[in-house]
């Protein structure tokens, strides 16, 4: 895509495929106001909305629409708001705050960022008079551990024991952000910390924690001691039972190794498969 910056007035021709902004900036009246961004599932653009910055996101996949529900759900509450949502396009409230948890993280303030997520999470875990959208069931999310863990055996063979007693026993269910990690949580001057691309599942609550301590990443969180000091904050911080935790980073380091798996990607599954050594290890001392 062009670095160029993009008018609603450019290219009368130009298709959506090459400009997928086009269509949103001018039906919702936007202006360009920084360059795009492209991950592996969406196109970003910053703009302007009646004259406060956001971010317009325009997804590929369907996946990622059920997580646009879930935002449009959350209301703002611990997430940046929805200013306007139509099919695969989102307009969201763009968080310019100069904190950074990964920064606090390298600062040597571990605890607080772990106590900051938590309180984020307890936010978008609260209930809502609206009934929630159709979200995914986290079952569903683990179907990749189950394929690898019969051919690689030894640590992927306890993450699936775990997940499986977790999936099968779940407490407190609700829905999930799915991706609740150091980058994903911004910061508004205005608002505070604010969650932002939800996976949208539905699941138990303590599932969104595990990730916490998978990151900010994965050099941090293979350091000596590190998870057993970030376990205790987070169950403290989270309400949680510190064993049950520990199962869920034990199953969600499996099923992260997973996708690395099935990617080709052994080099990278190897530090998040210390995770999950760490925490079975954790477990049996518990």
């Amino acid at each position: 895509m062009s670095g160029r910056s993009l008018t609603p007035e450019d290219g009368a021709g130009a298709s959506s495929e090459s400009h997928p902004f086009l269509p949103w900036l001018r039906r919702w009246r936007l202006t360009p106001d920084g360059a795009p961004i492209r991950t592996h599932s969406s196109d970003l653009l910053p703009v302007r909305f009646e004259g406060q910055p956001a971010m317009l996101k325009v997804t590929r996949v369907d996946e990622e629409r059920v997580g646009h529900r879930l935002m449009v759900w959350f209301g703002g509450e611990g997430a940046a708001c929805v200013m306007r949502h139509q099919d695969e396009a989102t307009l969201l409230e763009r968080a310019e705050g100069d904190l950074s948890l990964t920064e606090m993280v390298r600062a040597g303030r571990d605890d607080e960022a772990s106590r900051v997520l938590c309180g984020v999470v307890r936010q978008l875990h609260t209930p809502r008079p609206q009934p929630w959208p159709e979200l995914t069931p986290l079952t569903r999310w683990f179907r990749s551990l189950e394929e690898v863990a019969p051919q690689y055996g030894g640590i992927f063979t306890l993450s699936l024991e775990a997940a499986r007693h977790l999936l099968a026993h779940p407490q407190g269910v609700r829905p999930l952000h799915g991706d609740l990690h150091h980058g994903n949580v911004l910061h508004s001057c205005e608002r505070g910390w604010l969650a932002i691309d939800p996976k949208g599942l539905i699941g138990e609550r303590g599932f969104d924690y595990a990730n916490i301590l998978c990151n900010p990443d994965l050099e941090t969180a293979t350091q000596p001691g590190r998870l057993a000091r970030q376990v205790d904050v987070v169950a403290e911080a989270a309400e949680l039972e510190r064993p049950r935790l520990l199962q869920w980073v034990l199953a969600y380091a499996g099923l992260s190794a997973s996708w690395w798996l099935e990617d080709g990607r052994q080099d990278e599954a190897e530090p998040v498969l210390d995770v999950a050594r760490t925490a079975a290890a954790d477990l049996v001392r518990v």
